[in-house]
């Protein structure tokens, strides 16, 4: 600063021009270009540009297109990845659909995809319209393919609403920085007032949107219900084979209070578990009788049945990637399991006092027992000598035969329906998939003494979701899961939660307020420090340091291009930044 300016005599005024733009252009505010050069290139500094005057928009609109296009696939691939995440709990259907003889995780692959586009779009910026051309395809055909799905999508907002509040306040806080920037250097009405009201419009939003948000784990102290009964889904899928004898110890092992299952008549007439049409995906039917192997399973008679191996797929397809949890032994049981009777089954919830709950599959026809297969069921249940009271009886066929000959049997409905008709039907209890019943309409079953059974529930944050909607009960996968929760997550009082959104949106406020006013007083300065930014609507300076000295540039409007011109004028009073 102590230095004299050097005398530019000898310097032509075009290469003087150049220099002004080359020193100058370090120094340009482009707020979107900078967020973007720092989210995908990690250099937080103000961009260079190039024939650009204050007050102008700051970036072209190919810029402002890819700015566009950032924030859409983003959003598409946040989206997907969301979707997936909380699709976890049905995983096992979706690669059940598309079972063709080998068991493949396609959910896996799905997630794997997913992550990596999500991990590829916050890191770089090459790329961006295939990654959002993939993103759409994928988003598009599991709406198709998958649309039941999208209810637990939509379900999940109710106990993740609150904290994704929390996250689209932070990220608009955030945001705050290029808008501001951007705001302080416009000198137009019409696009500051613009920008000004689109960003404001959507922060007001978030920051009111708790207001019409609804969660049923935000309840008063005293008012969450028991814990909802788990039954395992065909025992305990993810530590045994599915509706094998070892299934159901397991789950009784972990304390679950019922055991689900299926049950399908043989060509000779004895009910056994079994979930699917055919034998090929839980048994070894394609060793042992390999010209039968897409045969239903209810043409076999049991003593082709028992020749079966029911165990050693699930040691080698392992379904739920839960093999690893197992031990030694365990692991050889489980290749040693068999296609299982019900009898069995119901004489080892006998033992336990466990419910038992089933779904009972018609012959198909041409079936010996096609029109008595209720019967060779009852007959299961009477020589197993269990209590009839823990029979939870779903099928709807010949229903009120059924209460006559059994009447300590409990009868569930599949599905919703009317009260009346429930009632005039004597029946106490329904069997719905979780997405299909609201919190409200679970109340107004209880109050007319109907609890609900919500299947299958399986992932911790629906189980505390169904838990403080108050479902009596719920089908499972993970019993041994389920049954170690003893709180439901997410769940907090309405002063708790009241706090949480009113703190959060008072910090964003403060914080978006001194944003912008830092981001106008670096521009423009500030009426209360008038000696803070010092401006000139002809001459703009800058400094730059160099090894030998300092150099001053000067910028202004000049009506002569010679030598001696510029050595005759007086060299005016340095200005700039120390």
């Amino acid at each position: 600063m102590g230095s004299a300016p050097i005398q530019l005599t000898k310097i032509k005024l075009g290469k003087l021009q150049i220099i002004r733009r080359r020193l100058l252009q370090r120094y340009e505010y482009q707020p979107f270009l900078s967020c973007l050069a720092g989210l995908y290139g990690c250099q937080w500094r103000r961009y260079q540009r190039t024939r650009i005057l204050p007050g102008e928009f700051c970036c072209s609109k190919f810029e402002l297109f890819c700015f566009g296009i950032l924030v859409a696939t983003f959003g598409l691939v946040f989206v997907l990845l969301y979707f997936w995440g909380e699709a976890k709990n049905d995983y096992n259907d979706f690669d059940w659909n598309f079972y063709s003889g080998k068991w493949i995780p396609w959910s896996v692959v799905v997630l794997g995809v997913a992550a990596t586009l999500f991990t590829y779009i916050a890191i770089l910026l090459i790329g961006i319209v295939v990654v959002l051309g993939v993103t759409a395809v994928a988003i598009g055909f599991l709406y198709n393919q998958w649309h039941e799905e999208w209810n637990t999508f939509a379900l999940s907002f109710q106990v993740t609403a609150p904290y994704l509040h929390i996250g689209a306040v932070a990220a608009m806080t955030v945001l705050a920085w290029p808008v501001g920037q951007h705001f302080a250097r416009m000198n137009r009405k019409v696009p500051r007032a613009f920008i000004l009201s689109v960003y404001f419009a959507v922060l007001l939003f978030l920051y009111l949107v708790p207001l019409g948000m609804y969660s049923p784990c935000i309840k008063e102290k005293g008012t969450l219900g028991p814990k909802p009964a788990v039954i395992g889904h065909r025992g305990a899928p993810m530590l045994a084979p599915e509706n094998t004898l070892m299934s159901f110890e397991k789950t009784i092992e972990h304390g679950a209070d019922g055991l689900e299952t299926d049950v399908t008549i043989s060509w000779d007439g004895v009910p056994f578990l079994m979930h699917d049409q055919t034998l090929r995906r839980t048994t070894n039917i394609e060793e042992v009788f390999p010209s039968n192997k897409t045969m239903n399973a209810a043409f076999f008679i049991w003593d082709e049945l028992a020749e079966l191996n029911a165990g050693k797929w699930f040691l080698q397809d392992n379904p739920f990637r839960t093999k690893h949890l197992l031990s030694r032994e365990d692991k050889q049981k489980a290749s040693r399991q068999t296609v299982c009777k019900l009898i069995e089954l119901l004489r080892l919830a006998a033992a336990h006092g466990k419910v038992v709950i089933f779904d009972l599959f018609r012959p198909p026809q041409k079936h010996p027992y096609r029109n008595t297969f209720i019967h060779n069921t009852l007959s299961a249940i009477q020589e197993s000598g269990i209590n009839e009271s823990l029979i939870l009886w779903l099928p709807n066929a010949m229903r009120s035969a059924v209460q006559q000959l059994m009447p300590g049997l409990v009868h569930i409905h599949g599905g919703k329906k009317p009260i009346e008709e429930l009632q005039l039907d004597k029946i106490d209890k329904l069997n719905v998939r979780y997405s299909e019943i609201s919190s409200g309409e679970i109340r107004m079953y209880a109050a007319s003494n109907i609890s609900t059974n919500l299947y299958v529930v399986s992932e911790l944050w629906l189980f505390s979701l169904v838990w403080c909607a108050g479902a009596h009960s719920v089908i499972t996968n993970a019993p041994q899961q389920l049954k170690e929760l003893h709180r439901p997550w997410f769940l907090m009082t309405p002063s708790q939660y009241k706090m949480m959104w009113i703190s959060s949106d008072v910090v964003s406020a403060a914080l978006i307020i001194m944003i912008f006013i830092f981001s106008w007083w670096r521009e423009n300065g500030l009426s209360c420090f008038p000696n803070g930014r010092i401006k000139s609507e002809n001459l703009v300076y800058s400094k730059f340091q160099t090894k030998m000295n300092n150099v001053w540039s000067i910028s202004g409007e000049a009506d002569h291009h010679d030598d001696s011109m510029l050595n005759a004028s007086p060299a005016p009073e340095a200005i700039g930044l120390a």
